[in-house]
């Protein structure tokens, strides 16, 4: 049986009333973003993916609250001749409650890049990497993740092929991206992490 951790549970505020996303072997499945404050005072604005089904269980309206369960899912798409992947939460349950917003993550896979280590001109320590988190029939999602102080100098001792697990939150990050047609505003997702244990180092 397939080992896979890739669970997120989150709660905040739809932002806009889903539209039509695609269908696949018959299913349709429709997008909305959901708002989730931060205890800092920002917000993260998440992408979900839910199948019309779980979607016709509720009645939505803009500003509702929405508690969503599910996994965070990859997909490679190609946009101007290049390659961008999608970050977005697919849904498994959704359900229309108010309580305190959350952002909850625990994924574990194996690292399928070198980490990258750095330090702002502030001093903070940083890592990068990204985890191939196990999906079912042999597939797997490729997700970006964003390391700490002291875990992120851990985790830059790290190796491709070594298996982490992070508990954390999954952030939405906006960027400026040069191009030939000049500066364009893009917005990144990642997993922040809070916590991370390294299960499995390859020899």
């Amino acid at each position: 049986m397939e080992h896979i951790v890739n669970q997120i549970t989150v709660r905040g505020q739809l932002v806009d009333l889903p539209e039509f996303s695609h269908e696949n072997h018959g299913k349709r499945f429709f997008r909305f973003y959901l708002d989730i404050p931060r205890l800092s005072g920002n917000s993260d604005c998440l992408p979900v993916v839910v199948e019309e089904r779980i979607l016709n269980t509720l009645d939505l309206s803009g500003g509702s609250m929405l508690c969503v369960t599910g996994q965070i899912r990859s997909h490679n798409t190609r946009s101007g001749g290049s390659r961008h992947l999608l970050i977005f939460i697919f849904a498994a349950t959704v359900t229309a409650e108010d309580g305190e917003p959350c952002n909850d993550v625990i994924i574990e896979g194996p690292l399928c890049k070198e980490p990258i280590y750095r330090r702002t001109p502030l001093g903070r320590e940083i890592c990068d990497a990204m985890l191939a988190v196990p999906r079912t029939f042999r597939r797997a999602d490729y997700l970006p993740c964003i390391f700490w102080g002291r875990t992120a100098e851990e985790i830059s001792f790290c190796h491709t092929g070594d298996c982490i697990r992070i508990i954390g939150r999954l952030q939405s990050r906006t960027y400026i991206k040069r191009t030939e047609e000049g500066q364009k505003e893009r917005i990144a997702y990642e997993i922040s992490a809070l916590s991370a244990q390294i299960t499995e180092q390859e020899m």
